[in-house]
């Protein structure tokens, strides 16, 4: 058995006994390392990777502002995890381009109006990343992930799951949600003796809810609907700007992992169900029914064009394909994921600032109740919701003033000439940086007062047309803008008729904390009960 034994010596440590001939410097060289301890070799490795660390980052830096050297490897990886908006805000007002350096990430950070213009309206240089671990929630081949002709033309079997039309159609479920929430806000209040509750995770819960019922319809219970809210804030928690690249069991990125495949799973269930009552001519209800039925008339029409029986049929344009249940579910998750964190966030800065602005509530009061006729319960159609000119332009301020989404982060596919004197690495993080724009005061007088009248009767919305970034420009913009602050409208519209509410102001109302979107710090107290006319 011993004959079989293979011993091995390191060539190093016997080199100089074997028959091969070196320089003496060589062989120099080679009895230093054979004689030095694997401490002091791993050492070595350490500080070269640390010294080609710093060279990296100091070679992408190039000439644009950022700190003079980075912590090795991590970065300010720490602050990344509990991010503070004065931190993010002295890096934008710090130069028009900025950097950090957080693990394996370069970022680029455009911080000005034109220089956050130049990223939203640069393709063919960047492409949207969101984060790191998005891709895994959503799904590597989500569409939001489609970059050039694929990106556009799916984009266009999408288009008309917002028009006027479509959008009143979802408007009796919206109103229907928020009659039940507004009860429930009032039972809270109760429930806690009139003392005030922080009300961002009860705005946040009935954003889902609305959400659900415009994009999925009844097609889920009530029960469903609420899980899904409890536990999206889950998800919300696992999309911080840095991660590790790999799910860690019982962190932030792994409950949030678990909580998007449950969503996708409940919705993958609504849209088979869908499609079974689209496919028998069912009424269009939600979003998921009117992007499945423009599926069916698509099949229709091709099952007729082929046997030549088209004569008084109407093309479908653009002509979809059947998508499966998981790709209508991937889809309808990304409008979830697009307007849930965005829409909490305006939705508590709303309440907060109308109840800070009694005079301000009242207007919105009195043009609600007027296109209502005096009737504090009737449901509005879109003409009277579009007439509500002093509400919506509260609303359009209200996103000037406290922009939801403050920055937007896109990868670069090639080198990207952002600037004449600097060029973003290939690779690197660029991110759209929104909130410098939306205050800049050549635009907009006493920017950091909130002032609807600037929408109402002045001409920020023509002076502002390139700094109004709140939904991004270019090829990405958000496709659900206008529904967006129509539902707004349509929230604090039917508030100020059905509810009072007070603001219990604290010394951390007006600070902001950062949570996917911004936030008040103390996650606005307040007190609700029923308006008695």
């Amino acid at each position: 058995m011993t004959a079989n034994v293979t011993s091995f010596t390191s060539p190093l440590a016997t080199i100089k006994y074997g028959t091969a001939s070196f320089s003496p410097q060589l062989e120099y060289v080679l009895e230093t390392i054979s004689n030095t301890s694997a401490w002091a070799i791993l050492a070595s490795i350490l500080a070269i990777l640390v010294a080609y660390d710093q060279f990296s980052y100091i070679w992408s830096k190039g000439s644009i502002e950022g700190p003079a050297w980075k912590a090795p490897f991590i970065g300010p990886f720490l602050q990344s995890v509990n991010p503070k908006f004065e931190e993010y805000y002295a890096k934008w007002i710090s130069a028009p381009l900025s950097c950090v350096s957080v693990f394996h990430k370069f970022v680029v950070i455009a911080s000005t109006r034109d220089m956050a213009r130049k990223v939203f309206n640069s393709p063919q240089f960047v492409q949207p990343c969101v984060v790191d671990i998005a891709h895994k929630l959503l799904g590597a081949d989500n569409w939001v992930f489609l970059d050039g002709k694929a990106h556009v033309e799916f984009r266009k079997g999408l288009n008309g799951l917002f028009t006027r039309r479509a959008l009143e159609i979802y408007l009796p479920g919206q109103e229907a949600v928020y009659n039940r929430f507004f009860k429930e806000f009032v039972e809270t209040t109760k429930e806690a003796s009139g003392k005030p509750v922080p009300f961002m995770p009860h705005f946040r819960q009935v954003i889902t809810a609305v959400s659900c019922r415009t994009f999925v319809g009844h097609y889920m219970s009530d029960a469903t609907v609420r899980k899904v809210a409890d536990d999206y804030y889950l998800i919300t928690a696992a999309l911080e700007l840095v991660n590790f690249p790999i799910i860690i069991p019982f962190t932030k990125t792994y409950y949030g992992k678990k909580a998007a495949d449950m969503v996708l799973t409940e919705f993958s269930k609504c849209a088979a169900k869908s499609k079974v009552r689209m496919n028998a001519d069912g009424e269009v209800t939600c979003i998921m029914d009117a992007w499945i039925k423009q599926m069916v008339d698509s099949k229709r029409w091709r099952e007729a064009e082929s046997k030549g029986e088209t004569e008084g049929l109407v093309k479908p344009n653009p002509l979809l394909r059947d998508f499966t249940d998981y790709e209508i579910a991937q889809t309808v998750f990304t409008f979830l994921f697009a307007s849930q964190d965005a829409t909490s966030s305006a939705s508590t800065w709303l309440f907060q600032t109308m109840a800070q602005r009694p005079d301000v509530l009242d207007r919105v009061r009195e043009e609600n109740l007027k296109v209502r006729n005096g009737d504090i319960h009737a449901p509005l159609n879109l003409d009277q919701l579009e007439s509500l000119t002093y509400t919506r332009a509260v609303v359009r301020e209200l996103l000037r003033y406290r922009p939801p989404v403050i920055m937007t982060p896109y990868v670069a596919k090639k080198a990207f000439p952002i600037s004449e004197t600097y060029t973003a690495p290939k690779g690197s993080m660029v991110i759209a940086t929104t909130y410098l724009a939306l205050r800049d005061p050549d635009v907009y007088e006493n920017p950091d007062s909130f002032d609807p009248e600037r929408y109402y009767t002045g001409d920020a919305e023509v002076k502002g047309a390139k700094n109004y970034l709140v939904f991004g420009t270019g090829p990405h913009y958000c496709l659900g803008q206008h529904y967006a602050q129509l539902n707004l409208a349509l929230f604090i519209g039917m508030a100020s008729l059905l509810v009072d509410w007070t603001h219990h102001a604290t010394p951390l109302s007006e600070e902001i904390k950062v949570f996917a979107t911004i936030f008040p710090k103390d996650d606005c107290p307040l007190t609700f009960e029923d308006r008695k006319w």
